[in-house]
């Protein structure tokens, strides 16, 4: 089955197709300004590949997926609020289907990343906020109103936001460096505001984590986003998910971190899945 997949996102338009279980043929435009330009740049990347049976899209927003539409606010305003998916069908004059992407990222592992052999796995997407998606029994877990698996909304000091606090983005506006990697890196050095900065986002990480295992004693909690790929930034999480686990009474509650195994591509693997597990 050939899937021709599309991951949009605030800056970038990212495609390829999905072909024997891999993504092939990556490429990608920049996003456009508006929905009439984004309908043409899709369908012009769509006659480049006529032998595909469906499309996939990996989306920002909240996917009702019963009706066909986004809702919520994204950095895509153009996408939000009218029967998007009833209009690309017409467009490319195949089947579509589309899915929130951290829900797509999170689909992307359960089917052939570290979760495959897993059923409840709790996912954070780290970038300039924080994403989150809930698998129970394989299944994602959306919620009455779209919002399951929102971890990011968590509030965590009574004012603000787990995405506000821990995002690598915001820690970093916040204390004054111009990016997460600097951040981490110049911690890494030993700069001293630069060790407080990346302390809290450990922290914050932690505490929210140990409030998604109590209520959901997950198999694995799984890390994703360009900063998970550090290799010092998971361990000082889990040293302290387990002293919280521990302190509070709850020490018997084993619950391991991980990264994810896709980066780049997972939300046009999840799209794909998202369309296998869909489609008509």
């Amino acid at each position: 089955m050939k899937i021709l997949c599309f991951d949009m996102g605030g800056t970038a338009v990212k495609y390829g197709v999905w072909d024997d279980d891999k993504i092939t043929n990556i490429g990608s435009f920049k996003t456009p300004t508006t929905w009439d330009e984004m309908k043409q740049q899709m369908r012009q990347v769509a006659t480049k590949f006529t032998d595909v049976e469906g499309v996939g899209i990996s989306s920002p927003g909240s996917v009702d997926s019963k009706l066909g539409v986004i809702r919520g606010i994204s950095a895509i305003p153009y996408i939000h609020n009218f029967e998007i998916v009833k209009e690309l069908t017409e467009l490319f004059n195949k089947q579509v289907t589309i899915e929130n992407d951290a829900n797509s990222a999170a689909l992307a592992e359960l089917y052939y990343g570290r979760a495959k052999d897993l059923n409840n796995v709790v996912f954070y997407i780290i970038g300039s906020g924080i994403g989150g998606a809930v698998s129970i029994n394989k299944q994602l877990v959306k919620g009455a109103n779209l919002f399951g698996g929102e971890i990011g909304y968590m509030l965590m000091d009574g004012k603000k936001t787990l995405s506000q606090i821990a995002s690598p983005v915001e820690t970093a506006k916040r204390y004054h460096f111009e990016s997460g990697k600097e951040l981490f890196d110049l911690a890494a050095k030993g700069n001293e505001q630069a060790k407080v900065g990346a302390e809290e986002v450990y922290d914050t990480l932690a505490r929210s984590m140990y409030n998604v295992a109590l209520m959901l004693d997950p198999e694995l909690i799984l890390v994703g986003g360009g900063i998970s790929q550090r290799d010092d930034f998971l361990a000082p999480i889990q040293v302290k998910l387990d002293h919280y686990l521990k302190a509070n009474g709850a020490g018997d509650l084993k619950i391991k971190i991980d990264r994810c195994e896709f980066l780049q591509n997972a939300n046009l693997i999840g799209a794909a899945v998202n369309y296998q597990n869909t489609k008509d």
